[in-house]
């Protein structure tokens, strides 16, 4: 069962995972909170507190009247963190899953 996420945790996810592919590379330019907000059909406060959290996180930086840049690393800090996480919450579900359905990880492996 999927719990509901915030829109602002949605948008943050994603925004993150843009990072982390490349789509916004170190010292890039993230989209301005409102082009953001019409591109996504979200509220401009929604996008502006899911930014918040990238800078409250230091993982980007903002230049007053400019705009907001990616800094560098942030893209290994951020799969790092992604990485701990699925290891931590979503992992022991899916092996429990596994378990239940009779599935190893050979069986995974062979169908890759």
């Amino acid at each position: 069962m999927t719990q509901a996420r915030p829109v602002y945790l949605k948008l943050r996810d994603q925004i993150a995972a843009a990072i982390i592919q490349g789509d916004y590379a170190e010292g890039a330019m993230l989209p301005s909170v409102r082009a953001l907000a019409a591109e996504e059909g979200a509220n401009p406060l929604t996008v502006a507190k899911a930014y918040q959290q990238f800078q409250n996180d230091g993982l980007v930086e903002v230049q007053r009247g400019v705009g907001m840049y990616v800094v560098k690393g942030a893209a290994d800090a951020l799969r790092k963190r992604e990485r701990e996480q699925f290891l931590a919450e979503e992992w022991p579900e899916i092996r429990k899953r596994m378990k239940r359905l009779g599935i190893d990880l050979a069986d995974l492996v062979a169908q890759s």
